[in-house]
């Protein structure tokens, strides 16, 4: 079983936040491939299906962002999934511009919380990661009120743009070897 798990904050109030781009992309690519994210499991909203020939498991951990390590460790030990292997995480990255996607291996937690919990969770950093850009904070403005604020209207399409190629990594994933995909994914000009 994979497990392609999508990085949020439940509720309506972080619906569309820039926190909330692993959300939008899984939910994309659950749409795509008609897979209801709707059970509750694993303290997330969580669909099995088939993508390309692989057995998977969508989740949307609901347990606020900094805890999703908790979450995706009960997913990974109820599969007894190699996290190396069987894992694939989308999430928001402030270090990118808005709609660029970088797909990676392993790597740090790049000072998102979210990723803190699942590496410490897990006793790894060597799993699947779709990082999805939504531009660095300008002056005046919290990390947090950056993350936890909205798109403006000016970028929601190009951020549809990268929604849709981030859940296409993650198919592309399922396939093919990771570095391909990353060839593929992670040029500067996409």
């Amino acid at each position: 079983m994979m497990i392609i798990a999508g990085l949020g904050n439940p509720g309506r109030k972080y619906e569309k936040t820039r926190h909330n781009c692993g959300f939008e992309a899984l939910d994309l690519l659950a749409d795509q491939y008609r897979i209801s994210v709707t059970q509750e499991k694993f303290r997330s909203l969580c669909g099995t299906g088939v993508i390309d020939g692989s057995k998977v498991l969508l989740m949307k951990p609901q347990t606020f962002m900094n805890l999703s390590g908790e979450a995706i460790q009960a997913a990974c030990a109820w599969y007894q999934a190699d996290p190396a292997t069987e894992l694939i995480v989308m999430y928001d990255d402030i270090s990118l511009e808005p709609g660029r996607i970088r797909v990676r291996a392993k790597g740090s937690a790049g000072g998102h919380n979210g990723m803190k919990s699942i590496i410490q969770m897990l006793g790894t950093d060597q799993f699947l990661r779709i990082r999805i850009g939504t531009g660095h904070q300008p002056e005046g403005f919290t990390q947090v009120d950056w993350v936890l604020g909205h798109f403006p209207l000016s970028e929601r399409i190009v951020m549809a743009e990268a929604f849709d190629k981030a859940a296409h990594a993650a198919a592309a994933l399922l396939t093919r070897p990771p570095e391909d995909v990353m060839s593929e994914f992670n040029r500067a000009e996409q």
